[in-house]
């Protein structure tokens, strides 16, 4: 393909991206296929030549289309969402074209120093500490793997780096039974085992109990565990539940381990004031990711890593072959984290907030909030229904409990009325456990999503409950 058929399907790939953005409401939210059903449309054998593009363009409307579960459809409700605008896609287009891998300042000054800059711009708009440095990891999940090996270095003196871990002390890590599994693979790829993780008891809100991870740091401590590193979540994934910073910053420092937040989702709402005292003793973290590709319409993957002490994370991750030594005094983000080749992912950040301004993404999520309160009410007030939990920002669960029936019967319901939602296509939610028993949970997020789109899907699964009772 030389520059001009590359211009050529450049322009057809744009249209389609353009009307793709104007119809996906008309798509079913999750893909109709039946498993294997792609698949089973692939030939076996790659082709010994090259095929025309058109047929490429054909085959992607053909086969691949309806097997996409459409994440930027105005009634996905179902995960947080991987929001895409406009802007964000024309950036990764001019970001795919150049090919940028941001491992070393060298290898390209503008993505090192427009990275600097775009955390600096997302640290002042939620307030965080002026001295803290950041980085952008690909998702939350690599940030709290991060973490954990700082905290891993630091609770054994760097020595597990050095000699490998058959000399290390026992370390205890601890989070609530409410947050992300991240912390659980973290903890095992880190080679620490499931055994030195520790499930903190919850209160009624489901935030983590600062009392009760005290005393079990204190035991730990009595049977010759280390505690190693606390991680709180400023919004579950399941309900939403947003843990006391402060008193476990207190907690964690006062027992030695290094404090993360884990506040991925919920995180972008903190740009706006009315909500940012959920983060209140953030100033005592560590360690603190929250994911802007989830609510602030820049693409994924975009995850915003920062930590108190650069040094730390740098002299956990360095490695210095000659062939990556380069001019000092310059940010070489290869030492922050996990890979060396990094892709160019700052340049998307500047032209959505640069195109939106604050106010406008502020506005975005304030809606959503706003749409999402508006629903809850309606569930509370919408016969045979129960409002479980939430809504906390724009997330809440409910279920579906005719009267008169027993709570066996209730949970396979919800069951039922999940799936059967879920396989109609108009709208897509998810399951998750409230006090161990099945909830539906709902979350508005999606950059089209408006009022009426909300309001349609719930429509929509009362007219689905009714049929099923």
């Amino acid at each position: 393909m030389d520059s001009r058929e590359f211009q050529k399907n450049a322009h057809e790939i744009v249209d389609w991206m353009a009307g793709y953005m104007d119809k996906v409401a008309d798509y079913p939210v999750r893909a109709q296929t039946a498993p294997g059903e792609i698949k089973a449309q692939l030939p076996a054998l790659p082709p010994e030549g090259g095929e025309p593009f058109a047929d490429l363009m054909a085959d992607f409307e053909r086969i691949i289309v309806p097997g996409v579960t459409h994440w930027q459809h105005p009634r996905f409700f179902a995960y947080f969402p991987a929001n895409v605008t406009p802007p964000s896609v024309l950036a990764e287009m001019l970001v795919s074209a150049m090919g940028v891998n941001a491992m070393l300042w060298e290898t390209s000054p503008a993505a090192t120093e427009l990275e600097e800059q775009m955390l600096a711009w997302l640290g002042t708009m939620l307030k965080l500490p002026k001295d803290w440095s950041g980085v952008i990891q690909d998702t939350a999940s690599s940030a709290t793997f991060c973490a954990v090996l700082m905290a891993r270095e630091r609770a054994t003196d760097w020595a597990v780096n050095a000699d490998g871990l058959q000399d290390a002390p026992k370390l205890a890590f601890y989070t609530s039974a409410e947050a992300h599994s991240s912390l659980e693979k973290a903890v095992k790829m880190a080679g620490l085992g499931r055994a030195s993780l520790r499930f903190v008891p919850t209160d009624k809100d489901r935030a983590m109990q600062p009392a009760a991870l005290a005393a079990m740091m204190e035991e730990d401590r009595k049977n010759g565990v280390k505690p190693a590193m606390v991680m709180a979540t400023v919004g579950t994934t399941g309900v939403g539940a947003c843990d006391p910073l402060q008193a476990i910053g207190i907690i964690a420092r006062a027992n030695g381990a290094l404090f993360h937040v884990d506040a991925a989702w919920a995180g972008s709402a903190m740009i706006c004031p009315e909500f940012r005292h959920l983060l209140d003793g953030i100033e005592s973290a560590d360690s603190f990711v929250f994911n802007p590709h989830k609510w602030m319409g820049v693409q994924f993957d975009c995850s915003a890593h920062y930590v108190r002490e650069r040094e730390t994370l740098v002299r956990t991750f360095s490695i210095a072959p000659a062939y990556l030594k380069t001019r000092e005094g310059v940010t070489d983000y290869r030492d922050w984290g996990i890979q060396l080749g990094r892709r160019m992912r700052a340049l998307k950040l500047w032209f959505v907030i640069r195109s939106y301004g604050v106010e406008g993404l502020r506005t975005m999520i304030r809606n959503h909030v706003a749409w999402a309160r508006e629903l809850a009410d309606v569930i509370r007030t919408t016969d045979d229904f129960e409002l479980v939990t939430g809504p906390i920002l724009s997330l809440m669960s409910f279920r579906y409990r005719p009267k008169g029936m027993e709570d066996e019967a209730v949970d396979a319901l919800s069951d039922r009325l999940l799936q059967a939602v879920n396989d109609d296509g108009f709208t897509y939610l998810t399951r998750t456990l409230v006090d161990d028993r099945p909830v539906i949970r709902i979350q508005i997020g999606a950059v089209q999503t408006e009022r009426s789109h909300v309001m349609a899907a719930w429509d929509k699964v009362v007219e689905i409950a009714r049929g099923l009772s």
